[in-house]
């Protein structure tokens, strides 16, 4: 798994000499609401107008305190809150950034890899464990196995441009893969080499807070919001080739959805 360090995104620079609050603005004198809630709602504008872009560094706590001329405390109430709606993430040792999104659309049956590509993003994994073994009850049910038939697991860290986005949980029906050392980067791809890659699934999605082991390996506190993604895959006669659990973080992961009225 990449250092701390080598999860902090590179800021897009400001025009020399610019000051933070020349770009998102500063507070009005009729303004009634608190000073945290303005600087919010300063900084909110600013990133749903795309003066702030993904990536950006948001000034230290004390920079900011100065510029606008409240409390450290403000300033952090004004962060906290923007980091509770997924708008700024904290990088641990490198400092606060607006936040980077995905969008998922789920209309068309595709791989991690594929969406962050098709997104711009460099993708990555890294594993946390592959092995092979025999189908426990769950994954009998899941996958339709009889007891006692093998299986390949594997999980694993999702990333894109190197920041954390996942931890994924596979299990894949033991004849539809020569071995285990068969995946690479990519799972879809040995599936596909192996003549077994899913052509539908089935997805179920659930908001939920981070345990504890989930929240560690994404660098975010236990309780933190995400989204839990249990997916399905299946082959062209029918049967169940992928049974995985994904845990993705809320702050970095949107889903959409392209509904027809036919």
């Amino acid at each position: 798994m990449p250092s701390p360090s080598a999860l902090a995104a590179v800021p897009v620079p400001s025009p020399v000499g610019e000051a933070f609050s020349d770009r998102v603005g500063g507070f009005r004198d009729d303004a009634h609401a608190p000073l945290y809630v303005q600087l919010q709602q300063l900084v909110r504008a600013a990133i749903e107008r795309r003066i702030l872009q993904q990536d950006d560094a948001i000034p230290p706590e004390r920079d900011l305190a100065a510029e606008y001329g409240v409390s450290r405390i403000t300033v952090r109430k004004a962060i906290e809150g923007l980091a509770n709606e997924g708008l700024v993430v904290r990088r641990r040792g490198a400092g606060t950034f607006v936040a980077a999104r995905v969008d998922k659309s789920f209309s068309k049956l595709s791989s991690f890899s594929e969406d962050m590509v098709a997104r711009g993003r460099v993708p990555s994994s890294a594993w946390v464990s592959k092995s092979a073994g025999l189908v426990t009850p769950e994954e009998s049910m899941s996958l339709g196995l009889s007891p006692g038939r093998p299986v390949y697991r594997f999980q694993r860290m999702r990333f894109a441009d190197d920041v954390p986005m996942a931890v994924e949980y596979a299990t894949i029906a033991g004849h539809c893969l020569p071995g285990v050392d068969a995946v690479g980067d990519s799972l879809y791809a040995a599936l596909e080499a192996a003549g077994c890659r899913p052509v539908r699934a089935l997805q179920r999605l659930r908001a939920m807070a981070f345990p504890a082991e989930q929240a560690k390996r994404l660098g975010v506190e236990t309780g933190h919001a995400g989204l839990f993604i249990e997916r399905r895959g299946f082959l062209a006669d029918g049967d169940t080739v992928e049974f995985t659990q994904s845990y993705y973080r809320g702050d970095a992961y949107d889903v959409v959805a392209e509904l027809n009225a036919s």
